[in-house]
């Protein structure tokens, strides 16, 4: 479905004309949806409006007609017949964060502001005197990927390379900054050598260009990793206040690279509503290289709380989410990272160039004199040319051996070939760049003094940068261009080169371990820098390429180098960052809010007759590694939450609370935690039930067969010995298979298997329910579950009390499966669509089952449909009501329990009802609760409005 954003009318997003209607999952309505349903269907529109806004504005000047066009394509006048809530709401959550695109530009609001968050401002500034600098264009590609974006209003935050302590400096570079729309973060010298030389350039700047982490700290011997990891957090948080001081409602923060990993959180702690994409500018490592950082686990969350993270690539962006898979314990998806519900979404955003920039530098007269004394000065020479850093990864020294072998296997081209290479120099200060340095500048001389004559050398070497019309007519007139980076996150010179080529055609020989071969792959010849000789044989080939060829693998790269621009690139970045937070949006209501503990405790103590049923796993225990890092075998044994055992014991006293430990274990591990305690236990999801005053007693149905266990139990064990780390309990109900502590790919691998092995094999034809769990798998009986056991666990707690008071206050709290979860709903007092206006008329009170009470199915509806629905009526209503349908309904009683009995289990007002999850965002419970502490701060809060069982 292709429809309008509206993001100031809603008037406008209600009355579309020529709208197709799709079949859309998740619509349940008769009715036309007012916005697209889809991820796709979003961000395809947005590309099609700015493609007619590049139009229009190209158009509007000197084609009047072109605006009409323009006008007429974006404007739908017809109504719909039929509109939901729904789409109303969802369009409004879309207007919020989509301009509107449906107006004419000069009637459109101002452009989205974008405050682009980097480690260095695009200018450098040097201090001429006590209030006044000078200001330069910097260089590098972030700066020169940015310079041609026009769609947005930009902001640059960022620190300005000089040390400004006094507040006289400080004032007067933010307000000369502020011309050239930059707000400078000021930092301190020993800020800058912790964070940037330290943090930055001596840890993370190797680790992700797989170099690994330095053998001994190179810049200081007195300065520790913790010290620079501390300055890396403070210096980031400085970042963030700056950004907080500029930032109005709707920005989009845009933060960038390595230096700032940290941004991202601190962002997001001052404002959760922020929308913040980071991206990163070098490579991803893989997670074994990832997992080496001490800091690892710090950095990777912060990151995942922005609302975008962007790569160049598909493989860094893979890379990413292994390590937050791996190292942090969460859920890959094709879309991102998901911890608890939350999604933070993972792509590949190949950067571009400003290509019209460089195309027209072309046409200049500086441009056109350089080029004409370069073909003079190499005039019979095919000119080869390198562009680089002189930087390790860069792989100067192996291109120029490469250059070197193809001398010496092709002495033909001795005297027809020449190699330009422009090595600019970066960190002059550090003693490994002296060392490169030396080692290239000998590597040179070498081959000159072997290959050179008096009046020509192979090599053209110059440690320095070109300005850009040189650089231009360079690019122009090269016949091959040579980028053999080690690592390399892009590597624009290659983009530039292609720009640069409409005349010569020439051919570009890029290394396949930088990020461009991932887009100019399919032009360009790939190689290996490492194997010399392959290099060596690719320039042999790209000198003798025949010119057809020549110009179909330019005409390739060119188009990807003028359509995939830094306009694009950005535009795409935000546009997606945008549309996340609608996702996001859509998402959030799935979620269930946070539990308002003031509001249950209070609930709670005006209550008469209460129920409190608490799981036991990840509810009552402490919360424990997600890969189990703090010890498989302490965490294998549960033990309770040390801070619950008083509130619990206050709790289990109080004579208005009945308390049901609820939980999958088996008996033994419930006797061992909670025999102290005056309580009911349902062990292995309440197939088995004591007081812990009493003996074991079985709740399971008469017809539950265990006859399939012995064979589950084999396949168990042959994956138990296969999956390391892996292990599986037999229960007397179920059999659970747990690859929590297992490598989390191989285990899900593992998994799958055994899935097959059992569904093709000893269950193929059972009556049994397999249960997957986050990181297990457990076959069952088929009615085995926490809700399918709660009516009964109920009827023989109100026999064994002599409970005459209806039970008025229900709290259900666990971190449970999905199959489990049925146990919330069973309290429910009120049908799924709580504002029909017959349950609004029926009472509060509601009708709950004990085991003894048994409903028939009749041609009305299901057992459980029905159930629900008795559940809000009185008993002689639902009498009545059944009645009227000629469908009687006769209960049936067990001879320990009276009807009166039966009726009075529940007496429950919808506000006196709370189900919780714990740590799962998706769930059917009412609320949540993040972890088992918030679990004991409500225990206790609860604990301290309780009265104690008199003696």
């Amino acid at each position: 479905m292709t429809v309008l954003l509206c993001g100031n009318h809603l008037s406008k997003c209600l009355n579309l004309k020529n709208l197709q209607a799709k079949h859309m999952r998740g619509n349940n309505y008769n009715c036309i949806p007012i916005t697209p349903r889809s991820r796709l269907e979003r961000l395809l529109r947005e590309r099609e409006l700015r493609k007619s806004n590049k139009y229009f504005e190209e158009t509007r000047d000197g084609n009047k007609e072109a605006e009409q066009v323009y006008s007429d394509s974006l404007t739908e006048s017809d109504s719909f017949n039929s509109l939901n809530e729904e789409d109303i709401s969802e369009a409004l959550a879309v207007a919020k964060v989509f301009p509107d695109r449906s107006q004419r530009p000069e009637e459109r609001p101002r452009k989205q502001r974008l405050l682009v968050v980097a480690n260095r401002l695009p200018v450098s500034a040097v201090r001429e005197g006590e209030d006044s600098f000078h200001l330069e264009i910097s260089v590098g590609g972030l700066v020169s990927a940015l310079l041609g974006v026009k769609e947005f209003e930009t902001r640059w935050i960022g620190w300005a390379g000089v040390n400004v302590s006094d507040g006289v400096g400080q004032k007067a570079l933010t307000k000369a900054l502020a011309e050239m729309r930059c707000i400078p973060v000021f930092l301190d010298e020993q800020i800058v050598n912790q964070y940037y030389n330290g943090y930055c350039n001596n840890i993370l700047w190797p680790l992700f260009h797989y170099l690994g982490l330095p053998q001994e700290d190179r810049l200081a011997t007195t300065r520790s990793f913790q010290s620079q990891f501390d300055a890396y957090k403070k210096a980031n948080q400085m970042f963030a206040d700056v950004v907080n001081r500029y930032y109005k409602e709707g920005d989009v923060v845009w933060c960038h690279d390595y230096h700032l990993m940290f941004l991202p959180k601190c962002l997001k702690e001052y404002n959760d509503k922020m929308k913040v994409g980071w991206f990163l500018h070098t490579p991803f490592p893989s997670s074994e290289i990832h997992r080496t950082l001490p800091s690892r686990t710090e950095l990777l969350r912060s990151v995942l709380a922005a609302d975008l993270v962007g790569f160049h690539t598909y493989d860094y962006a893979r890379h990413f989410v292994s390590a937050c898979t791996r190292i942090l314990g969460l859920e890959g998806t094709p879309e991102g990272v998901e911890d608890q519900g939350k999604l933070t979404r993972v792509a590949a955003f190949p950067i571009g160039i400003d290509s019209d920039r460089f195309i027209r530098a072309l046409e200049l007269p500086e441009v056109q004199e350089h080029m004409k004394e370069l073909k003079e000065r190499f005039a019979g020479r095919k000119v080869m040319l390198g562009v680089d850093r002189l930087d390790m990864i860069k792989g100067i020294p192996q291109k120029i051996l490469a250059f070197e072998k193809f001398l010496e296997e092709n002495p033909r081209w001795r005297d027809k070939v020449v190699l330009l290479q422009i090595a600019v120099p970066t960190r002059t200060n550090v003693p490994d760049y002296q060392k490169l340095t030396s080692q290239v500048h000998e590597i040179v001389g070498r081959i000159n003094g072997r290959f050179g004559t008096l009046t020509a050398v192979p090599i053209h070497h110059l440690d320095r940068s070109l300005d850009f019309y040189a650089l231009c007519a360079l690019y122009a007139v090269t016949d091959v261009a040579l980028v053999t980076s080690l690592r390399d996150g892009m590597n624009l010179v290659s983009y530039e080169f292609v720009a640069c080529q409409a005349s010569k055609k020439g051919v570009l020989i890029l290394s396949e371990f930088a990020g461009a071969a991932q887009s100019l792959g399919a032009g360009a010849i790939l190689v290996n820098p490492w194997n010399v000789t392959e290099v060596a044989a690719s320039i042999g080939y790209a000198l003798d390429m025949p010119a057809d060829e020549r110009e179909k693998r330019h005409l390739v790269n060119f188009k990807h180098v003028t359509t995939h621009t830094s306009q694009e690139w950005a535009a795409t970045f935000v546009s997606e960052l945008n549309d996340t937070i609608v996702e996001a949006q859509l998402r959030t209501r799935q979620v269930p809010p946070l539990l308002p503990k003031e509001v249950a405790v209070d609930c709670y103590s005006k209550s008469n007759n209460r129920l409190i049923i608490l799981g036991f796993n990840a509810t009552l225990t402490e919360p424990v590694d997600a890969l189990g890092r703090g010890g498989q075998i302490r965490e294998m044994e549960l033990k309770l939450h040390p801070n619950i055992k008083k509130p619990l014991k206050k709790l289990s006293d109080d004579p208005k609370t009945t308390i049901v430990v609820l939980s999958g274990s088996d008996r033994t591990v419930l006797d061992k935690n909670f025999r102290e305690y005056n309580m009911w236990l349902a062990a292995e999801n309440g197939m088995f039930l004591r007081h812990t005053s009493g003996e074991w007693m079985t709740t399971m149905p008469e017809n539950l067969h265990m006859d399939w266990v012995d064979s589950v139990k084999h396949v168990f064990e042959y994956f138990t010995e296969r999956t390391p780390r892996s292990h599986f309990e037999l229960r007397e109900t179920s059999v659970v298979w747990n690859y929590k502590y297992a490598d989390i790919e191989f285990g899900r691998l593992q998994a799958r298997d055994l899935l097959q092995h059992l569904w093709t094999g000893p269950i193929s034809n059972a009556s049994l329910d397999v249960v997957q769990g986050g990181r297990s798998v457990e076959v069952r009986a088929i009615g085995v579950s926490k809700g399918a056991a709660i009516d009964r666990i109920l009827g023989e707690i109100v026999h064994d009390k002599g409970m005459k008071a209806p039970i008025d206050y229900v709290l259900c709290i666990g971190h449970f499966l999905a199959k489990d979860e049925d146990v919330y709903k069973f309290f429910e007092p009120e049908l799924p669509c709580e504002s029909s206006p017959l349950a609004r008329a029926m009472p509060s009170n509601s009708l709950r089952s004990s085991p003894l009470l048994k409903f028939p199915v009749s041609k009305n509806g299901s057992k459980a449909a029905r159930y629900k629905k008795q559940r809000s009526m009185s008993t002689i209503e639902k009498l009545e009501i059944d009645h009227a349908r000629g469908d009687p309904w006769i209960p049936t009683y067990h001879d320990r329990t009276s009807l009166h009995e039966g009726s009075s289990v529940l007496d429950l007002q919808g506000d006196n009802y709370f189900s919780c999850a714990v740590a799962r965002k998706r769930s059917s419970a009412r609320y949540l609760l993040k972890t088992s502490d918030d679990v004991v701060n409500l225990l206790s809060n609860m604990a301290d409005h309780s009265s104690t069982r008199s003696t």
